[in-house]
Order: C-alpha cells, then structure tokens, then sequence
C-alpha cells in the first residue's frame, strides 16, 4: 500500500490543523452554486453527468418534477425499494410528497424492469426523459440504481439539499443508453491505520454510489489495528484494536456493525471485499496472540507508519488454524464473491516462504466459498485459479516486478488496476496538500484521472483487466472531512475510467463536467478540493 519509504513520524500537529479546517469546510453545506442552478430554468444537457454515459441522444421537451408527480414501479421489491429511495432523495429539497406507487400509470417517474433487453447486461440501464414522463428501465436491480444516480445528477444540485429549495426541477429530453465498460468499479478505505465508525463508511459508501462505484474493499487489519470481530480470537480486537496510527483509542467492528455495514452498502449495490493483510502487516494480530510469532514473544501494540517489519510465523501449524478461523467467520457473515488476503511488504518473510504461505492460503479461501484477492505481490507466487491480482505499482516501479504481472496476466490472472501514482486518494494533490503522503509522487486532479486502464500494463491482455480501484490509506487521514478532501475531485474520475467507454475519456471535456459537480458536492456537504486545474463555477 504501498510504499517503500515512508517517515518514521506522524506530523500530529499538521492533522489538527488540517482537522480543524477541513471539519469547518464539510460542516457547511450550501453554497450560491447549487442554489444558482435550482433556479435556473435552462436543464443540465442530457448526459453531462459523472460518469459519461456510453451513449445521449438529447431531443424533445425536458421533464419537470412537480406537486403532481409520482414514482411508478413495476410490482418487484427491487424497483419499490430503489423508488423509496429516489424519493427519500428528493422529497427535502423538492417539498413534494412523490408518492411511490404500482398503479401503472404513463406518467411521472417510472421504473421498470424487465429482462427482454439483454443488451443491457446486469448493471446498464435506459433512461428516456420526455414532457410527461422520465423512464428508466434495466435488467437487474444495479442498473435500476445506476440510472437513478443519473438521473440525480441530471437535475439540479440543489435538488441534493435536505430543506426545501426552489424549483424548477427539469430534466433534458432525449434518451440515454449506458452500462459499465469494466465489471470491477473500487473505493478502498483503510480503517487500520485509523478507525472509521460505521457512520462515517456509510456517508462514503453514499458518496461512492453516486458515481456507480460498486466495490468497497475494507482494509480490516494491519499492523497498527484490528477491526473485526473473530469469536474464535477475541484478542484480536479487544486488544489488537484498541489503538491506532498516532496512539489514539482506535477501535473495532462487531459482527453486527459489520453486517450492518454489509447490507447498507448492498442497498447502494455495492459489494463489500473484507482484507486481512497477510503474511506481512500483521503486528496487531501478532500482539495479541504470542503463538503466532515463530519465538513465542508477543511484541508490543504498533501505532507509527514504518512497513514491512512484521510476519506470521509460517512454518507454525497454529498459523493455519488462525487463518482458517478468521476466514471462515469473515466469509460466514460476507455475501459477496471475494476475500482479499493482502499479500503486499512482507519483506519480513522469505520468498520460500511467501510461496509456500500464499499456496496454503489461497485454498482456504476456496474452502469457505470465496475467490481470493491479493495485491500483485502474489503473482510471484501461484495465484490460485480465478484469483484477482490488484496492481499497485507506479512509475518507478521495476521493469521485472512489472513484467511478472504482466505474465500472470497473460497466463489467466485478472488484474485489478490501482498504480498508487495514479489511483491513490491518499497522495498529496501538491506539495502544499496538508494531508496524506508523496512516496509515489504528487497526484493531480488530471494526473489521476488522464490513463486508459485498458492500455496501462503494457503487454497485459485487454481481456485481463477486471477493473480499477482507488485506495485511500489513512495514515494521515482520521475524519470524514480529511476522506472527502482526499477523494473529492478524484474519485469520481477512477469511477469514469472505470465505467464510461475509453473513447469518452478526455481531459478537457471531463474537467468541464467535473467542475459542474462542485455545486452538489456543496449541497451535500462534501467539502471537496478545488483543484486549480478544474474551471469550478465562479473560479
């Protein structure tokens, strides 16, 4: 996560500062962008929205959302709960009732699915906005959801607000048909180094869905924390939690916390990955439990940045039964397809026994139902079959390094592509950035989002990506506020590279959109980056 020289020292007084100024900017919502565009009687143009749609054809009268209107779904619980939650959307700022009804009428907003349109796939939708009505039709719940958050975007900023706003609530005519270019669509959070409440991954898990992010990996233990509840290791969060980076009180999940967590981000049609980082970043598990270190010693609690200096002991056999409890009770309570088993800076375990380690592992992940995940260190051992390798390698990252990924691409491992010079949320935008780290250099608003991940690993098979993702690691980052000034503006770019067409993606047309999500991004509260490269209203 990936570094190779990081500072022994927290800077504690930059955060408080950065804490105190960005609380002040995220605590505000409003601003006279968002109000401007709910009073203007001009629609957004159909399809300037985050991600680019595949395709927009812009024709006939706009739709207008008012007292009268409802939201029509078909009789599935899959459209009557996404209506429900269109509706607990809009319904603030609107002042309209927008009633959620199954009585089939032809106007309003209507949701429909149906599984004649195979074309579609699983997450894409259409969307057709004419003078009485806007339909959105999709095969699956997910592209039901996706074309409700393009619809969101289609109306007015201010229609994010939670108290009534002025109108009119217009959306372009014409037709949108759109689904996603990659299956893999990430947002990693790190709640190792520093712990985030379940209230604070939901606020992100909201703000990742509206730019149809449908992955949320969590970085559930490292060296400096323990976050989820193993009943068979309890010691693992009771004491490898209860600290963090810097030394403060840290904390944990429960298993009902995370199962709450789970099904949140499942209503926001996205899957949850869970890590355990292993061999390596173990030392809050090897703190709590001496038997997992070769010399029986436990060290003590870890609360600095260093890597690379903590391993499981791999030749023990009480490593395994570790590794299959926490897996078999982490899988029991995840619905999704993946476990990720970390895999990075383990410079404390030999390469022998790296592989012999990853070999052991990977199978108990199969045991339990579940295809494992690992950073692109375990294509230097044997990825098991259908195992993901998430790339986070960069520009001064090795030829060698670089070309053993690419081979375990070419012989059938799927990539996940995250280069930390590209896709990391936690580096510095500049050098004047008063949080986060420049280990893979300064990265830009455009520097982050100007890469094709279709073309990046050179001599990688096109049909090897899976996706991208975009990890923020949280040495530096401890509150909601340091998230969004972190992601926001350069989350929503991975999500397009991820999602929108290759042949959509440009800098000088995105940023044009970007700058046009600054006004919601006020009426929501999110108190984002101006980037000087992004022409922001009223720059």
């Amino acid at each position: 996560m990936r570094q190779h020289h990081r500072s022994t020292r927290l800077f504690g007084s930059l955060l408080l500062v950065a804490a105190a100024g960005f609380s002040s900017v995220a605590a505000a919502p409003g601003g006279s962008g968002g109000q401007e565009a709910a009073t203007a009687a001009t629609p957004i143009p159909l399809g300037q929205v985050i991600p680019a749609p595949a395709s927009a054809a812009p024709g006939g009268s706009p739709y207008e959302i008012n007292s009268k209107t409802r939201i029509r779904v078909d009789d599935s619980r899959d459209a009557r709960r996404i209506g429900g939650y269109l509706a607990g959307v809009l319904r603030p700022s609107t002042g309209y009732s927008l009633k959620v009804t199954d009585d089939g009428g032809r106007d309003g907003i209507r949701l429909r699915l149906s599984s004649k349109d195979k074309s579609l796939g699983n997450e894409g939708y259409r969307l057709e906005s004419r003078g009485g009505s806007v339909t959105i039709t999709a095969r699956k719940a997910a592209g039901l959801f996706y074309g409700v958050q393009t619809l969101r975007q289609q109306l007015p900023a201010a229609a994010e607000k939670n108290s009534e706003q002025r109108g009119p609530w217009l959306v372009a005519g014409g037709t949108i048909e759109d689904k996603p270019r990659y299956e893999h669509r990430g947002a990693m959070l790190d709640v190792s180094r520093h712990f985030f409440s379940v209230d604070k991954v939901k606020r992100y898990i909201d703000q990742m869905s509206l730019y149809k992010v449908n992955k949320l990996h969590l970085h559930l233990s490292d060296d400096q924390g323990w976050r989820i509840a193993v009943d068979s290791w309890p010691r693992l969060t009771t004491y490898g939690g209860s600290t963090q980076v810097g030394g403060g009180k840290g904390g944990y999940y429960t298993k009902a916390q995370y199962k709450d967590i789970v099904q949140y981000a499942t209503s926001r049609q996205l899957e949850v990955i869970p890590e355990i980082d292993m061999p390596g970043h173990t030392n809050a598990a090897l703190a709590s439990y001496a038997e997992l270190n070769c010399d029986g010693v436990a060290p003590p609690l870890y609360t600095g940045t260093e890597v690379g200096f903590s391993s499981l002991c791999v030749k023990k056999g009480v490593t395994y039964d570790f590794v299959d409890d926490v897996i078999r009770e982490i899988a029991a309570m995840t619905p999704g397809k993946y476990i990720h088993i970390g895999g990075d800076e383990a410079h404390s375990t030999s390469h022998e026994d790296y592989v012999a380690f990853m070999n052991k592992v990977q199978p108990v992940v199969a045991k339990y139902g579940k295809t494992a995940i690992g950073w692109h260190q375990l294509t230097g051992a044997t990825p098991a079959k259908g195992a993901l390798a998430q790339y986070w390698g960069y520009d001064a990252t090795g030829a060698a390094e670089r070309e053993q990924v690419v081979n375990a691409a070419k012989n059938g491992t799927k990539l996940i592509l995250s280069p930390a010079d590209r896709a990391y949320l936690d580096m510095k935008y500049d050098k004047n950035t008063p949080l986060g780290l420049a280990w893979a250099g300064y990265v830009s608003t455009q520097r982050s989002y100007d890469w094709d991940p279709g073309t990046y690993l050179k001599g990688a098979p096109a049909e090897s990506i899976q996706g991208v993702e975009a990890p923020l690691w949280s040495e530096t980052i401890s509150t909601s506020a340091h998230i969004e000034y972190m992601a926001f503006p350069r989350l929503p770019g991975i999500a397009e590279l991820g999602w929108s067409p290759a042949s959509t993606h440009d800098w000088n047309a995105y940023k044009v959109r970007l700058a046009q999500q600054g006004p919601r991004w006020d009426a929501l509260g999110i108190g984002y980056y101006k980037a000087p490269d992004v022409p922001w209203p009223g720059k």
